[in-house]
């Protein structure tokens, strides 16, 4: 469920125990399997579901404890019919090549019960429709909550645990829940070594986003700042695509100000099915590199996939600004949403798709 400093396996790593005593899966490689299990044993037995904790520091450090000095939080609940069919409906959807995602209460009443999300496949790359499975102990708003935040993490392809308050609503802490996201995280390449790839890349990291930066200029992609949140490509636009699948969720951003390096970079991109495509610079400059493309034979068609200048009008200046006013355009043509103030319009803020 959860893990501090270091542990053998990730966040999200599952055991199920039966009661005849059969074991699939592992938590921690075998660290503290055999006191999970005992733990198991009396939730079928009738005891509550728990979260337990085990690691180096405990009274357990003798005989549970971790040998690589980490500690893991570990949530020991009983399945029921429908939680084990959300379980299966949602491995199930994996083994398909599908994202999902399961959602598990932690405390109160509902403590165990999961929801399963499932984006349905036929639609997933339009509309991102879901379909729900679970049982629906607790509070109504809690498993509206918990299906809005799944379906947003999931999204991200990330797992997390939410807390919401005794009725469910997201202001409180009083429940918690862990979704566990089955998916990859999105992609994001930026092409060009410069200030503004080292201010947006820990921010994108932040929403999930795995984050390559690509230079040729060995010197310039060489500095420590851009691997700090981000794998870094030595080389030509397209060896840094080559081989590579791009969706809906992922994003392309030219930052190089090269046009040496700026078309090439742009028709690589095209050529994916990356979302969202976006290229830096000024309003000058994107009109000279519209023409160099069309130039090198990109149609108008594909020249409008193109989100230039990229960012939304907040008036950045600085590149953290900037930075925050691309991840905004990013996300807000993600959820297909038109980036306005809230104040300036009207309808639900949350996406309510599901």
């Amino acid at each position: 469920m959860a893990v501090a400093d270091s542990a053998p396996l990730p966040v999200g790593a599952a055991m199920y125990v039966a009661a005849d005593g059969a074991i699939e899966g592992s938590i921690t490689g075998g660290c503290v399997e055999s006191a999970v299990v005992h733990e198991a044993m009396a939730v079928l037995a009738g005891g509550p579901a728990a979260v337990h904790t085990y690691g180096i520091s405990d009274e357990l450090a003798g005989t549970a404890g971790l040998t690589c000095g980490g500690t893991v939080h570990v949530f020991v609940h009983a399945l029921s019919d429908s939680d084990a069919a959300a379980v299966a409906d949602a491995y199930a959807a994996v083994r398909a090549g599908v994202p999902a995602a399961l959602a598990t209460v932690l405390d109160g009443d509902a403590a165990g019960a999961t929801l399963a999300v499932i984006p349905d496949a036929r639609e997933v790359a339009v509309a991102q429709q879901q379909q729900l499975h679970g049982h629906r102990t607790g509070p109504r708003l809690l498993w509206h909550s918990m299906e809005r935040d799944a379906s947003g993490l999931l999204d991200q392809g990330v797992t997390a645990i939410r807390s919401y308050g005794a009725d469910g609503a997201t202001l409180g802490a009083e429940l918690r829940v862990f979704v566990r996201s089955f998916a990859s995280p999105p992609q994001m390449v930026i092409f060009g070594a410069i200030d503004f790839s080292a201010a947006l890349a820990p921010l994108a990291k932040e929403l999930g986003y795995a984050v390559t930066i690509s230079d040729p200029r060995a010197q310039f992609a060489g500095a420590p700042r851009f691997a700090r949140a981000a794998a870094v490509h030595v080389g030509w636009p397209d060896g840094a695509l080559d081989g590579r699948s791009f969706g809906p969720r992922d994003a392309i951003l030219v930052f190089s100000h090269d046009p040496r390096l700026d078309v090439p970079a742009l028709r690589s991109a095209l050529a994916t099915g990356a979302g969202y495509i976006g290229a830096l610079g000024s309003r000058r400059t994107t009109a000279e590199r519209n023409e160099r493309m069309r130039e090198a034979g990109v149609s108008d068609a594909e020249i409008a996939r193109i989100h230039a200048p990229c960012g939304l009008d907040i008036g950045g200046r600085t590149p953290e600004e900037t930075a925050i006013s691309i991840l905004a355009e990013i996300v807000a043509t993600r959820a297909q949403r038109p980036s306005a103030p809230l104040r300036d319009t009207d309808g639900p803020i949350q996406p309510r798709d599901a």
